[in-house]
Formats: structure tokens, C-alpha cells, sequence
């Protein structure tokens, strides 16, 4: 059997550059130039205009962390997420020095356009996280 090394997480969304931009804020990412080309621009500038904006990606710097790839899709969200990304803002916290570290970055996020949904509030399991939804309605939990 194979052993996997890598796993990339791809978004379909309308505005794939912006969507990744957002994503890069959020966690940290960097944009990486395509193989063979020294910025962006210059990799659209060499596709068919119809293929122009289809894509866009965005890596950990460090490694650790996956690739997302963000591709153009004609159809609107319309349904919840079956796979999200939780962003661990609060690990090792609990009670109120975790509310307030997932409060404090959800204000962060809320002014690159992010939408907050609700405060999933700890119970006798699971600690508290905050469910929000990115610049095109994705949903992702600060945990």
C-alpha cells in the first residue's frame, strides 16, 4: 500500500485569487509563483483567456501545512460544507482565556470579510469554537 505525503484541500468557489488572498491572511500563507514562471501574472498572461483566473493556490511557507488550491466554478454555494477547515486558535486553552482568543481572532477576521455564525459554547465533551464562513460563504470553525 501507498503511504500519502501530501494532502491539498481545494476550494470551488467564484473568485479563486480572492478567496486564496483571504486564506493566505488567515493562516499565514504565502502565494507561490507556478513552476516556470516568476510571478502570477506572468502564468495567466500565458493561459487562453477562457482558462485566465480559473485558479489560484496558496502553501504553508513552512511546509507543515497543506496546500489549498482554489478553482473557479460556475455553480454558487448552496449547501453546507461537508469538509471544513478549523483553525486552531485555542488549542491548550479552556473557559475564558479560550473565549477569548477565538474572540479576539474572529475580530480579526471579520475585517478581511469574514462572516461569524455562531459561538458552539463548551459542554461535558468538546471545548468551545466559533463557526464562521469565508469572503464566499465556506464555513470554517476557529477551535
Amino acid at each position: 500500500m501507498a503511504s500519502i505525503r501530501q494532502v491539498q484541500v481545494t476550494f470551488d468557489c467564484a473568485e479563486p485569487e480572492r478567496v486564496a488572498r483571504f486564506w493566505c491572511e488567515v493562516l499565514g500563507y504565502v502565494i507561490p509563483p507556478p513552476a516556470g514562471f516568476a510571478a502570477w501574472d506572468a502564468f495567466e498572461r500565458s493561459l487562453p483567456p477562457e482558462r485566465q483566473g480559473a485558479g489560484f493556490v496558496c502553501v504553508d511557507p513552512s511546509g507543515a501545512g497543506p496546500r489549498l488550491y482554489f478553482q473557479r466554478v460556475p455553480e454558487g454555494k448552496a449547501v453546507k460544507n461537508r469538509v471544513h477547515l478549523d483553525v486552531r486558535v485555542g488549542t491548550g486553552l479552556v473557559g475564558e482565556e479560550r473565549l477569548a482568543a477565538l474572540e479576539a481572532e474572529c475580530a480579526r477576521l471579520l475585517a478581511l470579510g469574514a462572516t461569524r455564525v455562531c459561538l458552539l459554547v463548551a459542554d461535558e465533551y468538546d471545548e468551545s469554537c466559533l463557526a464562521m464562513q469565508d469572503i464566499e460563504g465556506n464555513e470554517f470553525c476557529l477551535d
